[in-house]
């Protein structure tokens, strides 16, 4: 998500919510990662409150976890390559 697309930002939530609902999906790993290559871009934090994510983690069936990610520096990268080596490793 491009958390300095305000219209995004809404779209996603209710796209996040759309899958986590999706019987298909229950038994997947879901990462949601906030894009932070701009410096007008909303903290994970921010979006976290936004989102409500701690209720939605509370009643999803699936695990989520959220990381924040700048391609531009690379900062969080690594986060995010080893949630993907540890979720595919299961």
């Amino acid at each position: 998500m491009d958390s300095a697309n305000i219209a995004q930002i809404y779209s996603s939530c209710i796209q996040l919510l759309s899958v986590l609902s999706a019987e298909s999906l229950h038994a997947a790993s879901a990462l949601l990662f906030n894009k932070r290559d701009v410096p007008c871009t909303m903290s994970i934090i921010e979006i976290k409150s936004l989102f409500r994510m701690d209720d939605i983690i509370a009643s999803a069936p699936q695990p989520i976890t959220t990381l924040e990610l700048s391609a531009y520096s690379g900062q969080g990268l690594q986060e995010v390559l080893n949630w993907l080596n540890s979720t595919t490793a299961k």
